[in-house]
């Protein structure tokens, strides 16, 4: 199966990484009162929290400077190009199923402009997910 991803693609994709690392702490403050949630915990559990929310910031991050600096790197057929793709579809994978099967049940904020972004990282996710599927999938050279 022959799947031809061109680079403004993964360039654009990695972009929309970036946007959702330095978006995170506004869903997490405005959106979502994390920081008070957090603050009920007992202080050890307060930094792991913490330490989780920086780990998906900072992956988010990474995976968009990957697909913004190196796009053909990531679709060269090579044993990594193959294992980055992998990780890489796996984590939006994940978090997509997550966002279908456990956020349903939770209230946001009705605020239009908290609906129309809540709309807008789904389909951001759901693109995340496709390219780096896509890609590994072209990767696996079959």
């Amino acid at each position: 199966m022959r799947i031809e991803i061109p680079n403004w693609i993964i360039i654009a994709g990695g972009v929309g990484q970036i946007f959702t690392a330095i978006i995170y702490p506004y869903i997490r403050h405005k959106v979502f009162d994390w920081y008070n949630d957090v603050r009920k915990l007992k202080p050890l559990n307060q930094e792991i929290a913490k330490t989780y929310g920086r780990y998906i910031q900072g992956l988010n991050f990474t995976f968009g400077l990957i697909a913004i600096l190196i796009p053909s790197d990531l679709k060269n057929q090579t044993n990594l190009a193959l294992a980055l793709t992998g990780l890489i579809s796996a984590y939006w994978v994940g978090k997509v199923i997550t966002q279908i099967a456990y956020y349903p049940m939770y209230q946001i904020p009705q605020k239009t402009i908290f609906k129309i972004g809540s709309y807008g990282m789904n389909l951001l996710f759901i693109f995340f997910a496709c390219i780096y599927t896509l890609l590994f999938i072209h990767n696996l050279n079959i």
